[in-house]
């Protein structure tokens, strides 16, 4: 018998048994950076309705309407303009939203983004 009990304890169950040394764990904390982010960028031409451009604005990127009609002049008068600044995926979901929106209204309205 009591051969037995030598053999279980030797054998062990890997928990910190007989023969099983101590170790320390040691918390490291985990070194995040913060995301990229990008700008989505509104680029004029001359066939969009302005009407269209505020609507697109306050649908897709949740401008109030005056913000709204500031950054549709804005866009207008120099030739493009940003809408937001998001990270990737939500800047390339915005881009794919507006492309989308305009080709199904039939306006030739371009959308881009680039990294900040």
């Amino acid at each position: 018998m009591a051969d037995d009990n030598d053999n279980d304890q030797e054998q062990g169950d890997g928990a910190g048994g007989p023969g099983q040394g101590v170790g320390v764990v040691a918390k490291t904390s985990p070194k995040t950076k913060r995301p990229s982010l990008y700008k989505v960028l509104l680029l004029n031409d001359d066939y969009t309705p302005q009407e269209f451009v505020v609507w697109l604005l306050q649908a897709v990127f949740k401008k109030d309407a005056e913000e709204a009609v500031r950054i549709m002049l804005h866009v207008h008068q120099s030739g493009i303009g940003v809408c937001g600044v998001y990270t990737y995926e939500i800047a390339e979901t915005k881009v794919a939203q507006v492309m989308e929106l305009s080709r199904r209204n039939q306006h030739p309205l371009q959308c881009t983004m680039e990294r900040e």
